[in-house]
């Protein structure tokens, strides 16, 4: 029942064409390949994201906890110009490299900070062979998110390598003479909810209660201590409080309104920004389940992997034992992230 984000301390993108130019603060992070002509004006662009060495250490071995996890890059698009299927490609980054101040836009160009030519040996970057991979057809969403688990342990076991990923389109795509292919992505200094990301997640959910379970769709569900604010860094606890909405009558000194129920164990949270609607964090059936003890249902949300001074909504589902799927989407389900 955990995800837990990793923002990027630096990000740029490189070209071939405009070898010697740097776009460390540019907004956008290019992976295309420009082929204007067959024979001038063609430029092969390829991104650069590396994030903190201590913040994964820290993650894996203090909130992990030795827990199995995945872990998942991604770039979220702002514009494209695709082929009906491509690949992208991404690499271990094996140089140190500067992220610079540059823009796309600069006149006259930034050339401090890394480049197409420096500090690589290659020019083009220096990068291990081994390429992790996400396929896309035409309807395929075209965010990228691909599984870097191998990585992400390998930065683990050893620290002093960790100089991020390259992300370049297919050798087929980059060698095209005759039509421009690639994508845009945002890149951190966008200042969305849409920067490069690690997500780290893993299940440690936990169901053990001596609660009567929910077998209905006729119940009520309150997130007993909702705030309508936390400070970014904080690890809060939601505790789900839910009873039928139609009880048995019986003889007792107290109210059958007040008796707490369990939903089941294939109970599960999502997140999405209140504004934009876009989902955050997404039902999964391994990663977002919500636990019960004898209290009540309960989930926890790390705020470090939210961008603060924005609001967020809690959605949950269940599916009950007769198989219904009952889905709470209550738009009073709310809190800010704040600095």
């Amino acid at each position: 029942m955990a995800v837990y984000k990793i923002f990027p301390e630096k990000d740029t993108f490189i070209s071939s064409y405009r070898s010697s130019q740097n776009f460390g603060r540019d907004e956008i992070l290019e992976v295309f390949r420009y082929a204007y002509d067959s024979s001038v004006n063609l430029d092969t662009t390829r991104a650069l994201v590396q994030f903190s060495n201590t913040n994964l250490q820290n993650v894996i071995t203090n909130t992990i906890s030795g827990s199995a996890y995945s872990a998942s890059l991604k770039l979220f698009l702002a514009s494209a110009l695709l082929p009906s299927s491509y690949t992208i490609l991404g690499h271990r980054i094996t140089t140190t490299w500067e992220m610079g101040l540059g823009k796309a836009a600069d006149t006259p160009i930034t050339t401090t900070g890394c480049t197409w030519n420096s500090p690589w040996t290659t020019p083009g970057g220096d990068y291990n062979a081994t390429a992790y991979s996400q396929s896309f057809v035409y309807t395929s969403d075209k965010d990228v998110n691909m599984d870097i688990t191998t990585l992400v342990n390998y930065w683990y076991s050893n620290p002093n390598s960790n100089y991020g990923v390259l992300l370049k389109q297919s050798s087929s795509v980059e060698n095209n003479t005759t039509s421009s292919f690639g994508n845009k992505f945002f890149s951190m200094d966008t200042h969305t909810i849409y920067p490069p990301q690690i997500e780290l997640k893993w299940n440690d959910s936990s169901y053990s209660t001596n609660l009567t379970q929910i077998t209905s769709s006729n119940f009520d569900t309150v997130i007993s201590n909702l705030k309508n604010e936390f400070p970014e860094g904080t690890t809060y606890t939601f505790r789900l409080k839910s009873r039928d909405q139609f009880p048995a009558r019986s003889f007792s000194t107290t109210s059958v309104y007040l008796n707490t129920k369990a939903l089941p164990s294939t109970t599960y949270w999502a997140l999405k920004d209140a504004k934009t609607e876009e989902v955050i964090i997404d039902f999964d059936t391994t990663f977002t389940k919500v636990s019960c003890d004898n209290t009540s249902n309960y989930f926890k949300i790390y705020m470090n992997g939210l961008e603060p001074e924005r609001y967020y909504q809690i959605l949950y589902k269940t599916v009950l034992s007769n198989g219904e799927t009952v889905v709470i989407d209550d738009s009073s389900n709310y809190f800010k992230v704040v600095r």
